[in-house]
């Protein structure tokens, strides 16, 4: 490989930036669909820094991150707003499906989190759409 960094993977899909920061901040805290100001712009501070200044491989540890506390709230064994987690999940299980078409390693080594994501996305779609799993 070259000394330059690849890029490709920052064209797949930005619902991940635009949409998880504030679900991940409620998931991060347990307290809710409203998460506070300063834990979402945190959040959005990170993916932005993962974009601007990341890898892929980086990239898709935050995303692995993101699959742990989705299956915390599916399992029952994290506080969270299912809503939240689901379209958490939903967000990242569409990025991972997609990884199939870039050159590389990253949909192989995703896998394992498309499997806990697509459990995760089938009990959280059965949830009761109001209150917090614990």
């Amino acid at each position: 490989m070259s000394g330059r960094r690849s890029l490709i993977w920052l064209g797949l899909t930005p619902e991940p930036e635009r949409e998880l920061p504030p679900a991940v901040a409620s998931l991060r805290t347990g307290q809710g669909a409203m998460p506070a100001p300063q834990g979402v712009a945190a959040e959005r501070r990170r993916v932005e820094a993962l974009i601007l200044h990341g890898t892929q491989r980086g990239w898709l540890r935050y995303l692995a991150e993101v699959t742990s506390l989705v299956t915390a709230v599916a399992e029952g064994t994290a506080r969270g707003d299912p809503r939240e987690a689901l379209l958490a999940a939903e967000v990242v299980l569409d990025h991972h499906r997609m990884l199939i078409g870039l050159p590389g390693t990253g949909y192989g080594r995703t896998a394992a989190d498309r499997r806990a994501l697509e459990s995760a996305v089938r009990t959280l779609r059965a949830a009761p759409p109001d209150g917090d799993r614990r």
